[in-house]
């Protein structure tokens, strides 16, 4: 017998209530508000996205002074990834070109602004996902992006994508 059959053979004769068995039983669970907003995930249905709300107006002034100097002042520019376009620097930004709006939101939360990551505030990561969508002509200027709204949001380029969360079903890991 080949030592594949003979393995396969072993975890089939696995009690069932070991295979469920919860753990050597470390540590204590995190209660909700120990939990950093960094270490929740955003799916693309909305759920895990924060209360809180932005328009474009609000995230324009915001992107002027935390976003411009990396992204150019319309977010064209660059140098660095320009999130509006396509233009010659990007020909795929992710204010058109990534599958859902939640996935630009949970981006800006967690990495932006560059030299300081993590520090926006759930408005001001709304606000400026608003100010990027718009500026791609994906919403409209004085549309408001929140948890109810952001998911509704379908951005073009999503049909070339595959949806591992439908795949996977209700969850995923």
């Amino acid at each position: 017998m080949s030592m594949r059959k003979l393995l396969a053979a072993a975890l089939l004769l696995v009690p069932a209530n070991a295979a469920s068995a919860e753990g050597p039983g470390l540590g204590q669970p995190l209660a909700e508000e120990e939990i950093p907003f960094y270490a929740r995930y955003v799916m693309p249905d909305g759920r895990g996205l924060p209360e809180g709300s932005g328009t474009a107006a609000a995230g324009s002034a915001i992107w002027g002074e935390k976003c411009a100097t990396c992204h150019g002042a319309t977010g064209i520019e660059g140098p660095v990834m320009p999130p509006v376009g396509p233009n010659d620097v990007w020909a795929k930004p992710a204010g058109r070109y990534w599958p859902y709006a939640t996935t630009l939101f949970d981006y800006i939360r967690r990495a932006m602004p560059l030299d300081a990551p993590k520090s926006l505030s759930d408005d001001e990561a709304y606000a400026l996902a608003a100010f990027i969508l718009a500026a791609n002509g994906v919403i409209g200027e004085g549309d408001e992006m929140n948890a109810e709204s952001l998911p509704k949001v379908v951005m073009p380029n999503r049909d070339n994508f595959l949806d591992v969360w439908a795949k996977q079903g209700a969850t995923p890991w």
